[in-house]
């Protein structure tokens, strides 16, 4: 059972990013400074993903459509990013969009709840 919900999760991934392919989204359009400034501020942004999970589909395409700069982490297979993911983290959970300020690391998983955070910082 639990291979089917696997195989079931990873071939809807797969069928999200075809549609997404397909159907890209209207990127927010900045002039050269504002650009630089947010991709700037996007450098403390990691996002831990798997490849076809359809939730990690839907931040990546938000983080598209915000035209935003942000550095993804494969974390589905086992490595330092996977690692680090669930010893600073506290868990192998994704999406999971990492904050790095001031020396400090906040951790915001669910799809939604960074989605939210990135359309109030930087739409």
């Amino acid at each position: 059972m639990r291979f089917f919900l696997r195989l079931l999760r990873e071939g809807s991934g797969r069928v999200l990013i075809l549609i997404d392919w397909l159907f890209k989204p209207s990127v927010v359009k900045r002039n050269d400074e504002e650009q630089a400034k947010v991709d700037q501020e996007t450098k403390i942004l990691k996002l831990y993903h798997f490849y076809a999970c359809p939730f990690c589909v839907k931040t990546r395409r938000a983080i598209k459509r915000l035209n935003l700069k942000v550095e993804t982490r494969d974390a589905q297979t086992a490595g330092q990013f996977r690692k680090e993911l669930e010893i600073s983290g506290g868990k192998i959970k994704v999406p999971c969009l990492k904050l790095e300020i001031a020396g400090e690391d906040t951790w915001i998983y669910e799809s939604n709840d960074i989605i939210k955070y990135l359309d109030e910082r930087f739409s």
